[in-house]
């Protein structure tokens, strides 16, 4: 079989499961991924045969593919952030609108000892008497795959960066990322709704967190690539009291997040303005919500009184 004939047969029968643009960008991948070859030396090289090895893993991506799997599982494989993630059914696909919130985080600045700013849209948030002036101490909650922490720590090195997670089989992934990747990041198994489970974790200066956050009742609206591969656990939260998460980091926060400290999340669009309720009421101030790329509130930062 021939490069771009493996291209054209990959494409056309993804059509029957996506739409004509992700059919072509899956294909693409998939033969960049078997071949080597870029969208222009896949054109240069489309009379070129594939070797019997390339030939086995196109039939075996393909009849994964046709069975719902997301493309990053096939290839153990996800970008976030300029860097490849090793993925597979033990985590959530890095997503793009994840990498924003990741920007927000590492937009914090050093302004002197014990005093960081941080641009969060117009707002400037200030942070005196934190860490006593030491790396500024960060704790990413629900971890998954380890892309926000180990981002932030390739973007911020000097910080003292820790992620957790309830899944076992999800850290494994995280710290197997964190080596490749040559992030330094400290991983604990915690249950952050138990405060038995969290008790022992440090006091930090920022919280960033994309818990679970999509309503039971969604699951219809959803993709099958979604709802037949991606970890339930890390996506979805009862129709009765989908703020369960946000509500227990609060609670948590409490005690583990500096007087000053920061603290972002990533929200249901639908739900941005119950979470900013919530910050209010646990006396957070300037709380912010900021757009994701298509428009959706995504992002909500704010800053402990």
């Amino acid at each position: 079989m021939q490069v771009q004939e493996a291209f054209i047969k990959l494409r056309q029968e993804l059509a029957a499961l996506y739409d004509e643009r992700e059919s072509e960008q899956i294909a693409q991948w998939v033969i960049e991924n078997i071949t080597g070859y870029s969208r222009s030396a896949r054109i240069l090289h489309k009379t070129d045969l594939l070797t019997l090895a390339q030939e086995s893993l196109f039939t075996k991506y393909l009849i994964e593919l046709l069975q719902w799997r997301p493309v990053q599982y096939v290839l153990g494989e996800a970008w976030f952030a300029g860097m490849k993630f090793f993925v597979d059914e033990r985590v959530l696909v890095p997503r793009p609108e994840t990498e924003e919130l990741v920007e927000l985080v590492v937009g914090i600045r050093e302004i002197g000892v014990g005093r960081q700013e941080s641009e969060v849209g117009s707002q400037q948030h200030a942070r005196q008497s934190i860490s006593e002036g030491g790396p500024i101490k960060v704790l990413d909650i629900g971890t998954g795959s380890g892309c926000i922490p180990i981002a932030i720590k390739k973007k911020q090195p000097v910080w003292d960066v820790w992620a957790v997670d309830i899944s076992a089989d999800a850290l494994a992934v995280a710290a197997l990322n964190a080596k490749n990747l040559g992030a330094e990041i400290h991983f604990a198994r915690v249950d952050i709704l138990d405060e038995k489970s969290r008790a022992g974790l440090p006091v930090f200066d920022i919280i960033v967190s994309n818990p679970p956050y999509i309503p039971l009742k969604d699951k219809m609206d959803m993709s099958e690539n979604v709802l037949l591969h991606e970890p339930h656990l890390a996506l979805f939260v009862t129709n009765d009291d989908p703020l369960i998460f946000y509500r227990e980091m609060l609670h948590f926060a409490a005690d583990h997040l500096h007087p000053g400290g920061l603290i972002f999340f990533e929200v249901h669009e639908r739900l941005s303005g119950s979470v900013e309720s919530l910050l209010a009421a646990a006396d957070y101030h300037q709380v912010q919500t900021k757009k994701d790329m298509q428009g959706k509130d995504r992002m909500i930062s704010a800053v402990k009184s």
